[in-house]
């Protein structure tokens, strides 16, 4: 995996929660997601294509516990 340079924080990070959200970056052939809080821990990579599906699959959880839920 080629390391990515530009990681993209999510658009609903506020002034107060700046580092408390998630950062994405894209490359050809793959998606990656990673903790803004840690960011030199593991990533988590989807093949290119996929990571819509897996957003898509998310729609309608809002809480980390509805993710939970749907993590079952």
């Amino acid at each position: 995996m080629t390391t990515p340079k530009v990681w993209r924080k999510s658009s609903y990070s506020g002034a107060g929660d700046g580092n408390s959200c998630v950062e994405i970056t894209t490359l050809p052939t793959h998606t990656a997601v990673r903790d803004s809080k840690a960011p030199a821990r593991a990533t988590l990579t989807f093949p290119a294509g996929a990571f819509a599906t897996f957003l898509a699959g998310l729609k309608g959880y809002s809480t980390v516990t509805d993710f939970a839920r749907f993590r079952g």
